[in-house]
């Protein structure tokens, strides 16, 4: 899967359907929206591409971990703790 960089970019005006009331108190409280949405979404779009490439690579997530188990721990031997 093509992961798309969730860097910032250039700005592009959207349109969003806020709860009214809370658009009210956020605005007397100087929270800039924007800059706000702006984060929860960065937020959102990296754990849902985070939850997909696990997704994509359980089948080696699941292979290495059964391999861990009959095999032991590559190295073990040398580990300290």
């Amino acid at each position: 899967m093509k992961h798309e960089s969730i860097a910032a970019g250039k700005r592009r005006p959207v349109n969003l359907s806020l709860d009214s009331n809370l658009v009210t108190v956020a605005r007397e409280m100087g929270i800039n929206i924007s800059q706000v949405s702006e984060a929860a979404l960065r937020a959102a779009t990296k754990a849902e591409q985070e939850r997909r490439w696990k997704e994509e690579n359980r089948e080696a997530f699941d292979y290495w971990n059964r391999w861990v188990e009959e095999n032991g721990l590559p190295l073990e031997k040398y580990r300290l703790f």
